[in-house]
C-alpha cells in the first residue's frame, strides 16, 4: 500500500529544498524571519503602550521603525528606560544579532563559492576578434608571444586559452615565462575542448581564429580531430567560416582531419614538418633560418595579395615587380597554391599572388626602373650532376624513420646512410625502414653521446651528419642535454682531423640553442619552436599550411641555396634586380641571400637576409649563396 504523507513532512520537504536552494533562499528565509519578529514585536508595543520613560506612545510605522533600528544596531538600545521597554528590545536586538550573524556568514560563504567558481575558470568570455588555443602543451609559449607580436597593431587584441589544467596553473605558467606580451591579454578557461558546452565557454562565433594544439596524452590526434568536429559541426556554430589551424602527429590521421574540418582547418603535421626541415638543413647549411625567418612575425612574412597591376601579364613579369617584397608563387581562384611556377604562368583575373614582405602594408607591386637589371653581371653554371653521399644518423625519435624516407628522395644510388642509437628494438626497426631503392642502410647499436663510440664510426669520412633528439624516451632538458654532449664530441672529433662535416642538430628547447652555438654545428633545428611559428601563422594566413605543404614536398619547387657565383659575377656591386633576374632565367625564384661566415655578412648572425631591397647593390663573395625557390 502506498504510505500516506503527512502534511508536516510535505512542510518539512518544502523547506529543505528551499535551504538547498542556495545563497539566494537562505537570505530570503532570515529576511522573512526579520520581517516576523519587527512585526510582532511591533504589535507588542502598539497594543500594550510599552514605551521609554518620558516618551509618548509609538505608532504602528514609529514602532516599526525603532524595531528595524534594534535589529540592525544593538547599540539603539542604550537610551532605553524603563525595564517593560528594554525587556521587549533585548528581545528584538537578540534576534537581530542571530539574524544578521547568520545573513553575513551567508554573504561571506556566498562570496567565497563564486570566487572558487571564478577561479575554475568556467565563466564564458564576453570577447570579439580573439584568438582561441585550445589545449595545453610547450608550444604554447612561443604561439603565444608570436600573436603578440602578430597583435602589435590591433585595438585590444586578446587571447584566450583553454585546457584540461586549473586556470591559475595555466596564468601562473604564462606569467613565469615573462613573455612580451605589449598590449595583449591572456585569457584562460578551463575545461574539455572536445566538449561542446565547454566550447561555448570560449566563444568561438565570435573570435578571429582557432588554434588546436596536440595535448600532452596517450592518442592526441583523436583529441584534436574531436575537437576539430565539435567547432565545425555545433549545431549553433556560427555561419561564417572559421579559421582553424590544427596539430596533427601522425599522417595518417591528417585525412580524417581533412574530411572533418572542410575548408575551415589548416592542418600542420608536427612531426613530418620537422622531419622535413632537418632533411633539408642537412642538405643546405643555414636553411632552418630561412624557415624561421619566413615564420617569425618579427621580421618578413608569406602574404597572399590580390594586384590588379599584375593582371595580364605572366608570373616571370611579377618576378621584377616590387623593390621591397618579392613574389614568389600564385594562387588561384580555387584556392590552389604554386610557388615558383612556370615563367609564362598567367596571372588572371581572381589570381592572388604570394609575395613575402615585412607587413601587409609594405606590399607595393610597382614596375623596375629603366637599367634595373645589368645583364653584364649575370652568370650561367650548369647544375652540378648529383653524386654519391654518406650520412650519418646519431640518437633517434619517432621522426626517424620519416627522415629516412624524406631523405632517400634526394641521394643518389649507392648513398650510404648510418644510424647509430641505443634505442630498443632498433635493429628491427631499421629493417622496416620504408626508403627509396638505391640507398644503403646500416646500424649501429651504440651509445651515440659516448665519445669512443663517435670516433670508431668515423666521421670525417660522412657528408652530412645528422643528431636527433631522444624526445621519446627523455624529458626536453635531459634530452638537450645528450645532444650537447654528442655536439661537442664531433667538434673535438673534426678539429682533431682537420676536416669539415656538416652538422644539423634537432633541439628540443629553444633556450638551449644559444648554449649550443659553442659547439658550432652548421644548423640547429629547435622543433617546439618552429611548430609553434607554422601554428600562429596559419592562424593568421588561410593558405599557409598549403604554401608550406608544396614548400616541403619533393615534388615541385622548394627553397635551395646556391653559390653566388651560378648566378652574379662576386666581387662587384649587384642589385638584388640583377640577382632575381639572373635566377628567372633558370626558371628560378631568387628571394634571399646567405653570408659566408667567414665574410663580412651584413643583417642578421645566422648571414641568411630573406626580401632584401631589389634597388640596394651587394658585393658577393666567394661562399656566398643565393637563396632561390627551384626544383632540385
Amino acid at each position: 500500500m502506498k504510505e500516506r504523507v503527512t502534511w508536516g513532512e510535505r512542510l518539512r520537504y518544502s523547506f529543505d529544498k528551499s535551504m538547498a536552494a542556495g545563497p539566494i533562499s537562505l537570505i530570503g528565509w532570515l529576511s522573512l524571519l526579520t520581517l516576523l519578529v519587527i512585526v510582532v514585536a511591533t504589535l507588542i508595543l502598539e497594543l500594550t503602550g510599552i514605551t521609554s520613560e518620558g516618551t509618548p506612545p509609538l505608532s504602528f510605522a514609529e514602532g516599526f521603525w525603532q524595531s528595524l533600528m534594534r535589529t540592525m544596531d544593538p547599540g539603539t538600545m542604550a537610551g532605553d528606560a524603563g525595564w517593560d521597554f528594554r525587556l521587549i528590545t533585548l528581545l528584538i536586538t537578540l534576534s537581530g544579532i542571530f539574524i544578521f550573524s547568520a545573513l553575513i556568514g551567508i554573504l561571506s560563504a556566498g562570496i567565497n563559492d563564486r570566487l572558487s567558481e571564478l577561479r575554475k575558470g568556467r565563466s564564458r568570455v564576453l570577447e570579439e576578434g580573439h584568438t582561441i588555443i585550445l589545449n595545453w602543451s610547450p608550444s604554447i609559449f612561443d604561439i603565444v608571444s608570436e600573436l603578440a607580436i602578430a597583435n602589435s597593431s590591433v585595438r585590444h587584441p586578446r587571447i584566450v586559452v583553454m585546457a584540461g589544467k586549473d586556470k591559475i596553473e595555466m596564468e601562473d605558467a604564462i606569467a613565469a615565462k615573462k613573455l612580451a606580451l605589449g598590449r595583449t591579454k591572456v585569457i584562460c578557461r578551463s575545461g574539455d575542448p572536445t566538449d561542446l558546452y565547454d566550447l561555448a565557454i570560449v566563444s568561438p562565433q565570435t573570435c578571429k581564429s582557432i588554434i588546436i594544439l596536440s595535448p600532452e596524452i596517450a592518442d592526441p590526434d583523436s583529441a584534436v580531430v574531436k575537437t576539430i568536429l565539435a567547432l565545425a559541426h555545433d549545431p549553433k556554430r556560427r555561419k561564417e567560416k572559421y579559421l582553424i589551424a590544427a596539430e596533427i602527429r601522425e599522417a595518417k590521421n591528417a585525412h580524417m582531419a581533412r574530411v572533418v574540418g572542410g575548408g575551415e582547418v589548416q592542418l600542420v603535421l608536427a612531426d613530418e614538418l620537422i622531419a622535413r626541415i632537418v632533411v633539408h638543413s642537412s642538405r643546405q647549411s643555414g636553411l632552418s633560418a630561412v624557415y624561421s625567418e619566413l615564420l617569425d612575425f618579427d621580421g618578413c612574412e608569406i602574404y597572399t595579395s590580390s594586384q590588379p597591376a599584375l593582371v595580364g601579364k605572366t608570373f616571370g613579369d611579377a618576378i621584377g615587380f616590387g623593390s621591397t617584397c618579392t613574389v614568389i608563387g600564385i594562387c588561384d581562384a580555387a584556392g590552389q597554391v604554386k610557388l615558383n611556377p612556370p615563367m609564362d604562368t598567367p596571372i588572371t583575373e581572381g589570381t592572388r599572388v604570394i609575395v613575402i614582405a615585412e607587413d601587409d602594408a609594405a606590399i607595393a607591386i610597382a614596375a623596375p626602373p629603366a637599367g634595373a637589371v645589368d645583364d653584364g653581371v649575370i652568370r650561367f653554371v650548369a647544375q652540378r650532376p648529383p653524386r654519391q653521399e654518406r650520412t650519418l644518423i646519431l640518437g633517434w625519435n619517432r621522426r626517424g624513420p620519416m627522415i629516412a624516407k624524406e631523405l632517400s628522395h634526394y641521394l643518389a644510388p649507392g648513398s650510404l646512410l648510418t644510424i647509430a642509437a641505443d634505442e630498443p628494438g632498433m635493429a628491427a626497426r631499421v629493417a622496416e625502414l620504408e626508403v627509396d631503392e638505391g640507398l644503403k642502410v646500416r646500424f649501429r647499436e651504440c651509445d651515440s653521446s659516448d665519445r669512443a663510440t663517435i670516433t670508431a664510426l668515423d666521421v670525417p669520412s660522412y657528408d652530412h651528419v645528422m643528431v636527433l633528439s631522444y624526445s621519446d624516451t627523455l624529458a626536453a632538458q635531459p634530452a638537450d642535454t645528450r645532444t650537447l654532449v654528442t655536439l661537442l664530441h664531433l667538434r673535438h672529433i673534426m678539429e682533431q682531423s682537420g676536416t669539415h662535416v656538416s652538422v644539423v642538430s634537432e633541439m628540443a628547447d629553444i633556450r638551449n640553442r644559444e648554449l649550443a652555438e659553442v659547439t658550432r654545428a652548421d644548423d640547429f633545428v629547435v622543433s617546439n619552436k618552429l611548430v609553434s611559428l607554422m601554428l600562429a601563422q596559419a592562424s593568421e594566413n588561410e593558405y599557409l599550411s598549403a604554401i608550406f605543404g608544396d614548400l616541403l614536398d619533393e615534388e615541385g619547387s622548394e627553397i635551395c641555396m646556391r653559390p653566388a657565383e651560378d648566378y652574379v659575377a662576386t666581387g662587384t656591386p649587384v642589385s638584388f634586380h640583377t640577382v632575381a633576374e639572373a635566377a628567372r632565367r633558370r626558371g628560378e625564384t631568387a628571394f634571399g641571400y646567405a653570408r659566408a661566415r667567414t665574410s663580412s655578412a651584413r643583417g642578421k648572425a645566422s648571414g641568411v637576409v630573406v626580401n632584401p631591397s631589389k634597388t640596394e647593390k651587394i658585393v658577393y663573395e666567394p661562399g656566398d649563396r643565393i637563396v632561390v625557390l627551384a626544383e632540385e
